[in-house]
């Protein structure tokens, strides 16, 4: 298992499909300004809707910085679609069925029934990670750190 990726570190591209089935790519996502790429455990989960919510919320303020936020995990696209759906989420969420993602970003977990540890990565327009948020337990964290870090490279 490779070490987490942090900040400073170069993202390779990589394309997974969306709650959709449409293939996205890491380069289309940043062509319209940085992504907050959440990894997230399971969706539909009590936590991961909480962590999801949240980013929702805030859409006014990740748009006015420019920023998209992007959640992802190792559930299915009929999954995800159920967790947006449900949620109204209005974010991209990928699905990373078989674990590459989580493994290159070094979020992988040792046990099967939550593989994906919960990890932000704000990712710059040029593919360098810009912040880690890293907190399994406060669910608002992610968002509100991701939009501090956004804020700070802004200036």
């Amino acid at each position: 298992m490779s070490d987490r990726l942090n900040v400073g570190d170069k993202v390779e591209d990589f394309t997974l499909p969306d709650e959709t089935g449409a293939e996205r790519s890491l380069t289309e996502l940043l062509a319209e300004g940085p992504v907050v790429l959440f990894f997230y455990p399971a969706a539909l989960s009590a936590g991961c809707t909480a962590e999801a919510c949240h980013f929702r919320d805030l859409a006014a303020e990740f748009a006015a910085v420019g920023a998209r936020p992007v959640g992802i995990s190792g559930d299915t696209v009929d999954k995800q679609k159920e967790f947006a759906g449900k949620n109204t989420l209005g974010v991209p969420l990928l699905s990373d069925v078989d674990g590459t993602i989580r493994e290159r970003f070094g979020v992988k977990r040792g046990f099967s029934l939550a593989p994906t540890k919960r990890a932000t990565f704000v990712i710059g327009e040029d593919r360098t990670i810009l912040e880690v948020v890293s907190s399994e337990l406060r669910m608002n964290t992610h968002a509100d750190r991701a939009l501090a870090a956004l804020r700070v490279h802004r200036k």
